[in-house]
């Protein structure tokens, strides 16, 4: 084998297939660039303000750290592995796929939800759904398994009878119920118009600056 096709060899085995390598994790702050936005409706926000975004913060409370001692942990919940798993992005994901900083403080950020953005956060493919659905944005909205990851009776907080499904049965979680307690959808009216319609804000704003 001579020299060149050695060093290729060595090369392949080295660089990852981009056919088979996993997306990386970008962070909610990369996320916020466009969904922190008026014109999009202020995902960020919603999300911060909401459970997931206070989903580390709800570890330092009187009830989290008795919960953890009641299970036998040897830390504070806010330290525990067994809690971060399910409070914190950061500590779910392997940090060697974070191209950006995932803030543990962030909580379950959306990536937790909407799949790693490194692939499909460009304006250009999230503003089209067939681009980002091919580039691994993932389909919170319909695919439960997401949750129940996390939202399950492994938790030491889940509840048998939480929600009422409409059959009226009782049930510990329900999709449909659980998402429509963290509304942060994308206006009708800006689905896969938001690059035209903001260029047309930003021409707007510059002529008004004449």
């Amino acid at each position: 084998m001579s020299l060149l096709a050695a060093i290729a060899c060595v090369g392949s085995l080295l660089s990852p297939d981009p056919a088979t390598a996993e997306p990386n994790f970008v962070g909610a702050e990369k996320c916020k660039a466009c969904h922190g936005k008026e014109l999009m409706g202020d995902q960020y926000s919603a999300w911060r303000a909401g459970p997931h975004g206070q989903a580390f913060n709800s570890l330092s409370s009187t009830e989290a750290d008795e919960i953890a001692r009641r299970l036998g942990l040897s830390r504070a919940a806010s330290a525990s592995p067994e809690c971060l798993r399910c409070h914190s992005t950061a500590d779910r994901i392997d940090q060697a796929r974070a191209a950006y900083e995932v803030k543990r403080e962030d909580g379950v950020q959306c990536e937790s939800c909407h799949g790693p953005g490194h692939e499909y956060r460009k304006k250009k493919i999230m503003s089209d759904q067939k681009k980002s659905a091919a580039a691994g944005l993932w389909q919170a909205g319909r695919d439960a398994s997401i949750c129940t990851k996390c939202h399950n009776a492994e938790s030491p907080t889940f509840d048998e009878s939480r929600y009422s499904p409409t059959d009226g049965s009782r049930s510990g979680f329900d999709f449909d119920q659980a998402r429509a307690r963290i509304p942060h959808s994308i206006p009708e009216q800006v689905k896969g118009r938001y690059i035209e319609l903001e260029r047309e804000a930003k021409e707007k704003a510059r002529r008004a600056k004449r």
